[in-house]
This record gives structure tokens, C-alpha cells and sequence, in this order.
């Protein structure tokens, strides 16, 4: 049958036709201009837009801890108005 060393010399004609062809020039030209376009688009990557949505959880998170923590905050310095607010609002002490 055929050796090993019959099937490593036609793949290495096929790699070497493929990178001398001008598909491989032309896909070399394409990726050129298209990075090009892209670094003048001021894109960024999928990587920064991960590690950026990732600081906006963590943000969000935070932002509804501390609202948490100021109406307990608020709701200790001032639990008298909250009790009178209550009371104004019942109609059997008014009769």
C-alpha cells in the first residue's frame, strides 16, 4: 500500500500550492483591510466588553446594597413621622 511518507509529501505540496495561491494573498489583504476598518470603528473586543459588563453587575449590585442599607438608615433617624403619617391616615381618630 502507500507509506507515510507518500502521505506527508503530498500534504506538504498541498500546503505549500495553497499558500502560494492568491486566495491565500487575498485572504492575507482581506483580513488587513478589514482590521484596518475595524481599528478606525473604535470597537472594542469581546474580552473588554466582558470585563466592562462584569464591572456594571458588580456596580449594580452595589448600588442596590447601599439603597438597601440608606432606608434603613432613613427608617432608623426618623421612625416617628412614619407612625404619625400612619395615624393621620386613620380615619377612627378623626371622628
Amino acid at each position: 500500500m502507500f507509506s507515510q511518507k507518500l502521505f506527508d509529501e503530498i500534504s506538504n505540496k498541498i500546503s505549500e500550492t495553497i499558500a502560494a495561491s492568491p486566495a491565500k494573498d487575498l485572504e492575507k489583504n482581506i483580513k488587513a483591510m478589514m482590521a484596518a476598518t475595524f481599528s478606525r470603528m473604535d470597537l472594542v473586543t469581546r474580552e473588554e466588553f466582558d470585563i466592562q459588563q462584569e464591572v456594571l453587575a458588580q456596580t449594580r449590585a452595589q448600588l442596590t446594597a447601599m439603597e438597601s442599607r440608606l432606608a434603613q438608615l432613613e427608617a432608623q433617624l426618623n421612625p416617628a413621622p412614619a407612625v404619625e403619617a400612619a395615624a393621620d391616615n386613620d380615619p377612627a381618630q378623626h371622628d
